[in-house]
């Protein structure tokens, strides 16, 4: 079930007015949707159902599934109002790949792990931090209930662009962070930024 803390929800609560002022999505014109999309679509609409009201916006989830190497677009902008999947690459902690071979091996929600949490997150506001302009995020399970202490977030970094897969096979490593190239990033502002939720895991999609 997921959990909700009182500071997450008078957090989420606090920042409605603002995520409602944000642009509303725009996509293209879906050319048909795959079984894998389907797959993520409807891994969404479990996700966002089980949050509930706690998401201030429904529309779009975020589904990164870490089953998959970091040199394959594994992070997921599932547009649930009109049936559409887009993916990106997303970095993965380093405390969740010790050995940098671009696979996840373990996923943490403790402080100091430098590890990737899997669960359901919310995300929230903007703010500007370490690397510019980022997301911040509240966790809605047991598995990520310390990202706020922990200062997980949505950021764009340099290590993972796609040239880091031409030069080394694998995108680099954040600290649990979920970081996106920032072309791929600027997306993430727009579309999942607000409310929407987030979920991470293991997930086998194929």
């Amino acid at each position: 079930m997921v959990q909700t803390s009182r500071r997450s929800f008078l957090g989420t609560a606090a920042l409605a007015a603002g995520s409602l002022a944000l642009p509303r999505t725009v996509f293209a014109q879906p050319s048909g949707v795959s079984e894998r999309g389907r797959q993520i679509l409807a891994i969404a609409q479990r996700e966002v159902e089980r949050a509930g009201n706690v998401l201030w916006r429904k529309d779009i989830a975020g589904i990164a599934d870490f089953s998959a190497i970091s040199s394959v677009p594994r992070f997921h902008f599932a547009n649930l109002e009109r049936g559409e999947v887009r993916s990106f690459l997303v970095a993965h902690g380093q405390g969740s790949d010790p050995e940098h071979d671009g696979w996840l091996k373990l996923f943490s929600n403790e402080y100091g792990s430098n590890a990737t949490s899997r669960g359901a997150y919310i995300t929230w506001e903007w703010y500007q931090g370490h690397y510019g302009t980022s997301i911040r995020l509240g966790g809605l399970d047991q598995d990520n209930s310390n990202t706020l202490e922990r200062s997980i977030v949505m950021h764009a970094a340099w290590y993972a662009q796609p040239d880091m897969i031409s030069k080394w096979g694998k995108l680099g490593r954040s600290n649990g962070c979920f970081a996106m190239g920032p072309d791929d990033f600027s997306q993430a502002l727009l579309y999942l930024s607000g409310g929407r939720l987030l979920f991470a895991d293991k997930l086998g999609i194929t």
